[in-house]
């Protein structure tokens, strides 16, 4: 309660700079905290659906059996990066990445793979890692800001805030600790919101540039696995 009016006390004395900072403070913590949790919805996802598509994948008698039974879901970034190189090996095979009724008559009778189409397959996948990182990645920057500009904002407002209220001290011509008391108070009150955003969002911006470092870090070893696979099954060697 005493925490609760003195925060009240401190906003109904802040002045219009003050109160217009805490107002872009609290609509950044909105979007942080909207991010951090669409984030963490989408991570958590990403890894329910990888370990699926993995058990899938690892279990095929035949590296394409996932491609052409369409077990692959979106959500997975493995799945897309699977996705992305299957579709480019069926292309060198058969010609065609489209799925219908002659793909199992054309990949059975399909000419191995040599160098060329190999290296189109892997710089595929690679393609996809790129691109899922990126989709992962995106809109961490609106947290990185709010960690590193928040509390630089609460601190303009609250030297702001102390600036006019010393030169309401000095154009009254008095200065006592209770002339001085709520001029100041309403001035801290910004930074007191500033570190309010920037403290949840620096926790929320390392666990999820963590977590996406681990995921891409698994994205590249089921890219060299994907990769290492097609080649004991389609590559020429000779």
């Amino acid at each position: 309660m005493l925490a609760s009016s003195g925060l009240l006390f401190a906003f109904e004395h802040s002045n219009l700079a003050g109160k217009a900072v805490i107002f872009c403070l609290l609509v950044g913590s909105i979007f942080s905290w909207s991010i951090m949790w669409t984030k963490f919805v989408q991570l958590s996802a990403a890894r329910r659906a990888s370990r699926s598509f993995l058990k899938i994948f690892r279990s095929s008698t035949e590296p394409l059996d996932p491609y052409l039974a369409g077990k692959i879901q979106t959500e997975s970034p493995q799945g897309t990066i699977y996705l992305a190189g299957a579709k480019e090996l069926c292309f060198h095979l058969t010609g065609s990445s489209a799925i219908d009724t002659t793909l199992h008559a054309r990949l059975a009778s399909a000419k191995p793979l040599n160098e060329t189409g190999m290296n189109a397959v892997r710089t595929s996948m690679e393609r996809a890692v790129g691109e899922e990182s990126l989709r992962l990645e995106s809109h961490l920057i609106i947290l990185a800001t709010a960690v590193s500009g928040a509390p630089f904002l609460g601190l303009l407002g609250t030297v702001w805030g102390v600036m006019d209220a010393f030169s309401d001290i000095a154009l009254a011509g008095q200065a006592s600790l209770a002339a001085m008391a709520p001029g100041v108070s309403g001035a801290l009150i910004t930074t007191v919101t500033g570190l309010v955003v920037a403290i949840p969002a620096m926790f929320g911006y390392n666990f999820l540039t963590t977590s996406i470092r681990h995921l891409n870090v698994e994205m590249e070893n089921f890219a060299a696995e994907c990769g290492a696979v097609f080649e004991h099954r389609y590559f020429d060697r000779s």
